[in-house]
């Protein structure tokens, strides 16, 4: 004879009996962790999600109700998959891929800027620095905030090389040591251009070596980058020199702005040529009162607004004090002949470096 079993069960007290578990518990349960993107020792990489220890009830139960049901004595729920809650974010994860390679292409790039014989690096070692992840490891791609950086990042370039709106030390021909400075002369990186530029040069990885774009340049880097080649205007000696790769090509005694007046004193600074004209009229004061003039000159080169270096065949003598009671309106004031020489050398780069 044969007989079969026919075994029935409380499917409410089995459900009673799986959240009765010691492993169901909340304080002996880990949730399972995302898999991430992390720096690693010289690129980003994917640290794979962890498995962890926390329960899904409802798979729990249907596999002890499928074990009772076929009457099963015991259940080994690590060899079921499907009983443990799995990471939301897994290393074969699209997105997380995504996110691996743009980190990847942000730090493979390596901008080597050079400041004459200095240069200065920026490359995935501070560029993951700047990459902010949420709390699935994804790459946050806030475009403002990366921006932030890279503007700051340029901006502390200007703050380290920039030299206009600085003094420096210049040696002059009499043997002096004086300070000079430049507010319309010297290194000045375009700071807009510059973080436009090295925007774009992150997000394609590139690497380069190169200069900052500059809204202005010097004639040398360094502590002098005044350079070789310049015009000294010493105002207190009333004479000039044109230096051309450290040797003199052109000198000349001359009269400067008058000192008895503050509005007409020669300005002290380091300027650049505006333009050169020849002939031209100088015209200066307000039109129909008494200080309005109209001067004709030959050879007219401004640098420093109004003020410039020209002829001025009234003038018999030059040098000397004439400019403390009987200079000009705030311009150099050449003998005829030399100020024709100067401007034919004259060039549109030289740093014009005035002092007293």
């Amino acid at each position: 004879y044969t007989a079969a079993e026919n075994t029935t069960y409380d499917k409410e007290k089995l459900k009673k009996q799986v959240k009765a578990l010691n492993c169901a518990q909340k304080e002996n349960q880990v949730a399972p962790e995302n898999a991430y993107v992390a720096y690693g020792d010289s690129q980003f990489e994917i640290v794979p999600e962890t498995e962890g220890s926390k329960l899904d009830l409802k798979n729990a139960y249907n596999v002890l109700s499928e074990a009772v049901s076929g009457n099963k004595t015991s259940v080994d729920f690590d060899s079921e998959p499907d009983v443990y809650v799995k990471a939301d974010i897994t290393s074969d994860n699209p997105d997380l891929q995504a996110s691996l390679n743009a980190c990847n292409n942000f730090t493979k790039a390596s901008i080597t800027y050079t400041f004459g014989d200095e240069t200065e690096t920026l490359d995935g070692n501070t560029i993951k620095d700047w990459l902010n992840f949420d709390e699935k490891g994804q790459l946050i791609m806030d475009d403002t905030s990366f921006r932030q950086h890279i503007a700051d990042y340029v901006a502390q370039l200007a703050a380290a090389h920039d030299t206009v709106g600085t003094e420096r030390e210049f040696q002059t021909t009499s043997g002096r040591t004086v300070s000079v400075y430049g507010s319309a002369y010297g290194w000045q990186i375009d700071q807009a251009s510059e973080v436009a530029q090295l925007t774009q040069e992150i997000q394609s990885g590139t690497q380069t070596t190169r200069e900052p774009v500059y809204s202005m340049t010097a004639n040398a880097h360094g502590y002098n980058d005044i350079g070789n080649t310049y015009i000294e205007v010493d105002l207190s000696e009333q004479h000039m020199y044109y230096y051309q790769d450290g040797v003199n090509i052109f000198e000349s005694d001359f009269v400067s702005g008058n000192m008895s007046y503050a509005d007409r004193q020669t300005h002290a600074g380091i300027f650049t040529l505006y333009y050169k004209k020849s002939p031209d009229v100088l015209r200066g004061g307000q039109k129909g009162t008494a200080n309005y003039y109209e001067q004709p000159v030959q050879y007219w080169m401004p640098f420093d607004g109004g003020i410039g270096f020209h002829d001025a065949d009234w003038r018999d003598e030059f040098g000397g004090d004439i400019y403390l009671t009987s200079g000009s309106h705030g311009c150099i004031n050449l003998p005829p002949e030399n100020a024709e020489v100067l401007y034919d050398l004259i060039q549109y780069d030289v740093p014009i470096v005035c002092f007293y």
